[in-house]
């Protein structure tokens, strides 16, 4: 073990001694003569204070993504390369293709925001080669820009892409590998300053222990939510204990029926394999955060934190999800409809956490929809998120309806209450009108500054009916005797 936190900035390789484990990236840089990150939000939402993480993927090479470092803490960078806005330009001057081209195409004005730009797209230029229009709006989606508008930074980016030559970082990247494989690790890091203490263990092994020995400890993979725990509400957390580094933990095995999913696995991660197998819940998944929130933030937090409008929760709750959990090594299995039992209360026991999220698959002729509803398409919380598993049996009545619902109860849920209502009867607009007003007994939603709770119950209920219009074309019934 070792007090040092360990990683490359600059070309050389920095060493940080005990730091205070709540230190976000972007305190350490800021007070560390790398100013050119900005706090905008200190929430991950404005994509000011963008950086790129750097790290070695299973085939050796260099791979870089861009993340949010207002709500990162330090010790979350062990063993990475560290890129800010300072670091692209060459010795001499001359500017990256990324900068060249914000320059020439007029995509700054008053500059604050830029440098968070600059990063996202300098991510983009070494993860997508030859980026379409829907890959650049979607790098950018997690950066705002109040006076310049978006158009010539649009601009910019087709036109550093446009043409894409190696830069130096691709030149230098047998250097760089060299310097993240001199300070690669294989025993756990754990760190302590402030009162606060860090670890990241490498196994799941060696985290069971550790969880199990602090059962108080705050379990935290990529800080999107608990970051906000230290920048916003002001929380000290004593004990922090690092999921990312625990190899296991990054696993997807995809089975014919069913996906496993490591508690550490990244929506980044993740997405590429939900194209494929459980398309409805990529789209879903693709409008969590933005980029940078995708890169760091995990399914299993997300699971684990249960907040009430955490947007996987209800997908996985009408596909049956279960959740197999740890105990000092001892593991067992719980469906997720029986883990939340109100506002961010779980079944978990002190000392115990999730190791892995079960999927399963749609069957042949099941139908599966979610929708998540926002003010904002991207980067914005639901007020209302829903998903529903419609079995028919050869008759076309319900055999099955399993439901999702976030943003409507102190805790995601099904809706026992419609579910049942639907149960046996025909799928029909008629029958889906009539079972409408169960939802008033499966939730009371509240008013907040997202939306009302007439709105909310609303749509709750209006997302059923486009289920039903999506599986059968129907047309849509009457809904003002139900909503009163």
């Amino acid at each position: 073990m070792t007090g040092s936190v360990r990683f490359v900035l600059g070309g050389r390789v920095v060493e940080v001694r005990d730091p205070d484990p709540t230190t976000t990236v972007l305190q350490w840089l800021r007070a560390n003569g790398r100013p050119g990150s900005k706090e905008g939000c200190a929430e991950g939402d404005c994509g000011a204070c963008t950086v790129v993480l750097g790290d070695l993927g299973a085939d050796g090479r260099l791979r870089y993504r861009s993340v949010n470092a207002c709500i990162l803490f330090l010790p979350m960078i062990d063993g990475k390369l560290l890129l800010t806005v300072e670091d692209l330009a060459a010795e001499d001057g001359e500017l990256h293709p990324v900068q060249k081209a914000m320059v020439t195409s007029h995509a700054s004005q008053c500059g604050f925001c830029t440098p968070g730009f600059v990063m996202a797209l300098f991510a983009l230029y070494h993860t997508d080669r030859a980026p379409k229009d829907d890959a650049i709006h979607d790098a950018l989606a997690g950066n705002l820009c109040r006076c310049t508008g978006y158009r010539p930074i649009l601009d910019a980016a087709r036109a550093a892409t446009a043409d894409r030559q190696d830069d130096r970082f691709d030149r230098a990247e047998e250097g760089i590998v060299a310097l993240l494989e001199s300070i690669r690790r294989d025993a756990p890091l754990a760190v302590s300053g402030g009162g606060n203490g860090f670890h990241a263990p490498r196994t799941v092994d060696e985290l069971a222990k550790l969880v199990a020995a602090n059962p108080g400890a705050t379990l935290v993979a990529g800080a999107t939510d608990i970051g906000l725990w230290v920048t916003k509400q002001g929380r000290r957390l004593a004990t922090l204990i690092h999921l990312a580094e625990v190899a296991e933990l990054h696993r997807i095995e995809e089975h014919p029926d069913r996906l496993e999913v490591g508690a550490a696995v990244t929506y980044t991660e993740l997405l590429p394999v939900l194209r494929r197998r459980l398309p409805e819940l990529a789209d879903l998944v693709g409008r969590i955060g933005a980029v940078q929130v995708r890169n760091s933030g995990t399914l299993g937090g997300n699971v684990a934190n249960g907040s009430p409008i955490g947007d996987s929760m209800p997908a996985l709750l009408a596909l049956g999800a279960t959740l197999v959990l740890n105990h000092g090594g001892a593991r067992r299995e719980l469906s997720l409809d029986r883990f939340y039992h109100g506002y961010r209360k779980s079944d978990l026991k002190p000392g115990e956490f999730v190791e892995r999220i079960r999927i399963p698959l749609p069957k042949p002729g099941q139908m599966f929809a979610t929708w998540k509803v926002s003010k904002r398409r991207d980067q914005d919380i639901s007020a209302v998120c829903a998903a529903f598993l419609l079995t028919l049996d050869e008759g076309g009545r319900v055999a099955e309806l399993r439901t999702g619902y976030g943003g409507v109860a102190a805790m995601p849920a099904r809706a026992a209450a419609l579910e049942a209502a639907l149960a046996g009867q025909p799928w029909t607009a008629d029958a889906v009108a009539a079972a409408l007003p169960a939802l008033d007994r499966d939730f009371q939603p509240i008013t907040d500054m997202r939306a009302s709770d007439r709105y909310r119950a609303l749509v709750a209920k209006n997302l059923l009916v486009r289920f039903h219009l999506s599986t059968t074309g129907a047309e849509a019934p009457s809904l003002e005797a139900a909503h009163g």
